[in-house]
């Protein structure tokens, strides 16, 4: 039981810090982002209430209190992640390792969130 819960803290823990980071990308270097998402296809407006949901989602995951919650963010991530697999594959940036791993983090926390409750 604590080698699950060891596994299931550091799996969250790097991916809060990856959506952290990324969050914080889209607050405070909006201009890079706009021209990102530019490139994608994507209309600019939509970076500020994503940003802002991806720091709910890791409030979500941090949060016990709210089990159906928890689980909505879970699903919101693993298909941002898919999409932005995606996303960058077809435009071909070879950025999509991000979401490969983000993905693989965001599974393994899932799996042993499952596995600790």
């Amino acid at each position: 039981m604590k080698r699950d819960k060891i596994i299931f803290y550091v799996a969250t823990g790097l991916l809060s810090l990856l959506m952290l980071f990324s969050a914080g990308m889209y607050f405070f270097n909006h201009e890079e982002v706009v021209g990102m998402f530019n490139k994608f296809g994507y209309p600019s407006y939509i970076i500020y209430p994503y940003g802002i949901a991806k720091l709910l989602g890791v409030f979500a995951l941090w949060n016990s209190n709210f089990k159906v919650l928890k689980e909505w963010a879970y699903a919101g991530f693993f298909f941002a992640f898919i999409l932005a697999f995606f996303a960058h594959y077809m435009i071909g940036d070879g950025e999509q390792t991000g979401a490969v791993v983000a993905l693989i983090l965001l599974i393994v926390s899932y799996i042993f969130n499952k596995r600790i409750n």
